[in-house]
């Protein structure tokens, strides 16, 4: 008999076997101890011979039970760390412009902002963001009513001529474009609103639980050499051979997974406001800029996620021009520049009442530049300073795990890796429910009761472990009192249906 005889279904109803997918032995009885439960020295299993059978249950069924919500979050992630770079190429127009002949420089920004208000007078500039390399367009942002809500009107302008290039929707600090608003959010909601974000939010909740409990069970397997725990086995097609797969790719993308997974929740609608929480307990909090030039005034930075929400900071027009003195966005730029801000890459927030300018680096490429100055509208004086390197260590860490996340921390070698990583998860989804399938027509790894075999020592720990962590994550807590009750009910229900039958 074969490795793919024993991995066919079997027709006569009996459970199928595998050598590669049943429990590995113990150590130290040299027997499956979550097979039979006890060793074959009728002592009770303890450390890991015990605990195995309850993480290959809970890991298999939560495997199966959160591979849709996993599956479209994979895929969602993947078109959107493509959708990176395929904004360079689809909105290639609007974004770069050809470079003049000779010694060419840009154009004042005064002179693109007044080209992009003649393009679009019903619009209210808000923010300006230069072009950050030759032949890039100046990306002037408007609050305009027939943009869709939540995005500001870009419109793009030639720095070299002030040529209107394009008007688009821009949403958010990293400026996504169209294409990209539109696969992020079937990435964070299906399109579904605040409905639409429970999914995402446990795919996330759940992503990191069954990463960590596939971690344990392909490092706690008996193995004949090292190279299997790294390397894929070769050989005819079986559960064997989709298990090696499974499990050495979800080593390598271990880590990975579970940095997605972390910076995921600290956008979701429950865990993220626990994660903030505790953030701001340990002083973790991002720092906010103060762009106030009167008493009381308010701040107009918006903190971490400034010129994110640029539209509610409308220039000053009309009467209240006239009223306020204004250096103008080129004096403004030039006296940041001058307090430091020495980055290409730069978003100036014009002022509203009783706040000044706002110019920011925006670089978020290593080494990142994200320093920002507040600068006096009146006389240029600089209001205020913050610079990244000031910011605590839990806020810059944040920082770079929500850019990391989107695909912007290290440029195109990040966007890459996301893909790498999406893909990955899109496999071990796609093999373990394969697994799952191969096992029939007994599709349950382990009988029910697992827990029984856990000694007291460790179940009481593991219990309130898993209980504080169910209160800080919602919904991965909630989902996991579903599943157990419905294994309950079912459990109960198979019970009775023996005892009928007796």
């Amino acid at each position: 008999m074969t490795i793919d005889d024993l991995a066919r279904p079997d027709t006569s109803g009996a459970p199928t076997t595998d050598p590669a997918t049943e429990p590995a032995a113990d150590p130290a009885t040299g027997t499956a101890g979550e097979t039979t439960g006890t060793a074959t020295s009728g002592r009770a299993p303890r450390g890991w011979a015990a605990l195995r059978p309850l993480v290959l249950r809970m890991h298999f069924y939560a495997g199966v039970l959160v591979a849709p919500f996993l599956l479209v979050a994979a895929v969602s992630g993947l078109l959107y760390a493509l959708a990176v770079p395929a904004e360079k190429v689809i909105y290639a127009h609007e974004l770069e412009v050809p470079v003049p002949d000779g010694d060419a420089t840009a154009l004042p920004l005064a002179r693109q902002v007044e080209a992009a208000r003649a393009a679009n007078p019903d619009g209210t500039v808000t923010a300006v963001w230069p072009g950050a390399e030759p032949g890039a367009t100046t990306r002037v942002l408007m609050d305009d009513p027939e943009a869709p809500e939540g995005t500001s009107l870009a419109v793009f302008v030639d720095p070299y001529t002030a040529d209107v290039r394009g008007q688009l929707p821009s949403y958010g600090s990293s400026g996504a474009l169209p294409l990209r608003t539109w696969i992020s959010g079937l990435h964070v909601d299906l399109h579904l609103g605040e409905f639409g974000r429970n999914y995402s939010e446990l795919a996330a909740s759940w992503l990191w639980v069954v990463t960590l409990g596939g971690l344990a069970l392909w490092l706690g397997r008996r193995r004949k050499n090292r190279r299997a725990l790294f390397l894929p086995e070769r050989g005819p097609r079986s559960r064997r051979r989709t298990l090696s797969w499974h499990g050495t790719v979800g080593l390598w993308a271990v880590t990975g997974l579970v940095a997605l997974s972390a910076t995921g929740l600290t956008w979701s609608r429950y865990a993220g406001e626990n994660i903030g929480s505790v953030q701001d307990r340990l002083g973790g909090a991002t720092p906010k800029l103060s762009a106030a030039v009167t008493p009381g005034g308010g701040d107009a930075s918006g903190g971490e996620h400034a010129g994110h929400g640029a539209g509610h900071h409308p220039a000053p027009s009309g009467s209240d021009a006239a009223a306020s003195a204004d250096i103008g966005i080129d004096r403004a730029v030039a006296a940041a520049r001058a307090a430091g801000i020495d980055s290409p890459s730069i978003s100036v927030v014009l002022p509203a009442e009783g706040s000044g300018y706002v110019v920011k680096e925006t670089d978020k490429q290593f080494p990142v530049q994200l320093d920002s100055v507040a600068v006096n509208p009146a006389d240029g004086a600089v209001l205020d300073e913050l610079r990244f390197a000031d910011y605590p260590l839990l806020a810059q860490l944040t920082r770079v795990g929500i850019d990391a996340h989107m695909g912007l921390f290290l440029g195109l070698f990040n966007q890459l890796a996301l893909a790498a990583l999406a893909l990955a998860l899109i496999l071990l989804v796609v093999w373990g429910c394969r697994m799952w399938w191969l096992r029939r027509p007994a599709r349950r790894p382990v009988a029910r009761g697992a827990w029984r075999r856990v000694p007291v020592t460790m179940l009481l720990p593991l219990l309130a472990a898993t209980a504080l962590t169910g209160w800080f994550v919602p919904l991965l807590g909630l989902s996991l009192v579903a599943f157990l009750t419905v294994d309950l009910a079912l459990g109960i229900a198979a019970k009775a249906r023996s005892k009928a039958k007796a």
